[in-house]
């Protein structure tokens, strides 16, 4: 809705749906990691690994944080799709 108005909108509606996607890849790798999967030592799989990491514990620690964990649920990663989620309702 306000992405066609404003390239600045269209922009950050881009970066949600990719942040999305990331989150996705993040909470897919720790389940992979949950059942017994270490990560590449050194490599292209490596660097992408850490550059997902990267991305995403700047936003997931400050949440955990906040937000306690539920068992073995980590309901930050929950609140933070929650939050794309409502920014990419408002401006996309």
């Amino acid at each position: 809705m306000l992405c066609t108005a404003n390239p600045f909108f269209t922009l950050l509606c881009i970066v949600v749906n990719v942040y999305t996607w990331i989150l996705l890849a993040w909470v897919i790798l720790s389940w992979i990691q949950l059942a017994g999967w270490r990560p590449p030592a050194a490599g292209v799989g490596r660097a992408a690994f850490e550059l997902i990491e990267d991305v995403v514990r700047p936003v997931v620690v400050p949440l955990r944080r906040i937000v306690p964990p539920a068992g073995m649920i980590d309901l930050s990663v929950v609140v933070a799709f929650v939050i794309l989620f409502v920014v990419g309702q408002v401006v996309c």
